[in-house]
């Protein structure tokens, strides 16, 4: 057995919320084996699709969807079925679906954003972010050209933990180290953070949730609580809300290395 294989807790966790962004079904970074595993070993009253679920840039380029993409879809109308209530906030990859918002059907919606109030009384804006990316909402061609540079990363990011996993490795992502040690990008990041705390403030809510730039964080911007649930492509993260409004930032690679050092220490004695 793997250490990729430990990646959810050994029962079902009740929680009160679960926010993932940036799945990218219909590509091939998309981890969705990983994400499928994630939300099995949770039972969560409402469950945010934080934008980019569905990747509709990819896919007018050809189809590329396999069977686990299926059981990520497969698993989130299952948890709809269950009682779970999904709010589906498009972005600018699935942003063909915003011509549908404010769509109901049973236990899910589709919205453009949202409001959540946590069990401490906290309003997020839940939004997906690309209206505060500069690139994206006005200069969209420097962004699919972006894109294009970093589907390159990505395939060596595949190819890197296609390797890791067969030696008994967990999740890592070059992609993300790389993000973090090249100016420009944080610099970019930076300046999303501002830009969407800034509405925050203007809209007088206490914090927002969102996704769009792959980074995933919790930290104060000014006096808004800024909590960016990531990705399923670089990082694997998520947001997890408890019964007492603490929100838990979920990693993977956490994950993978707490359950990897648990099996040791069974082993061990």
């Amino acid at each position: 057995m793997t250490r990729a294989e430990f990646t959810k807790p050994s029962r079902k966790q009740r929680v009160r919320t679960l926010w993932i962004s940036d799945v990218h079904l219909g590509t091939r970074d998309c981890q969705a084996e990983h994400l499928s595993r994630f939300l099995k070993g949770y039972h969560a009253d409402k469950v945010y699709l934080v934008g980019d679920i569905i990747d509709g840039w990819k896919m007018r380029g050809g189809m590329y969807w396999p069977q686990a993409h299926t059981n990520v879809i497969r698993r989130l109308l299952t948890m709809a079925k269950r009682g779970t209530e999904v709010i589906y906030v498009t972005g600018n990859h699935d942003e063909f679906l915003r011509r549908y918002s404010k769509l109901i059907l049973g236990n899910i919606q589709l919205v453009d954003e949202a409001v959540h109030v946590t069990a401490d009384g906290r309003h997020l804006l839940v939004i997906h972010g690309d209206q505060f990316d500069v690139i994206t909402r006005y200069h969209r061609w420097l962004a699919f050209l972006g894109d294009s540079a970093y589907e390159f990363t990505l395939t060596l990011n595949r190819w890197l933990n296609h390797w890791r996993a067969r030696y008994g490795y967990g999740y890592w992502s070059l992609s993300a180290y790389l993000k973090h040690k090249v100016k420009t990008a944080v610099s970019f990041i930076s300046d999303f953070e501002e830009a969407i705390a800034h509405e925050v403030t203007r809209r007088e809510l206490h914090g927002v949730v969102c996704g769009h730039i792959h980074h995933a964080e919790i930290r104060k911007v000014g006096e808004v609580d800024y909590l960016n649930c990531g990705d399923w492509v670089e990082s694997c993260t998520a947001l997890i809300e408890h019964w007492d409004g603490h929100i838990e930032l979920y990693r993977l690679a956490d994950a993978q290395a707490r359950e990897a050092q648990l099996k040791a220490e069974m082993v061990t004695g």
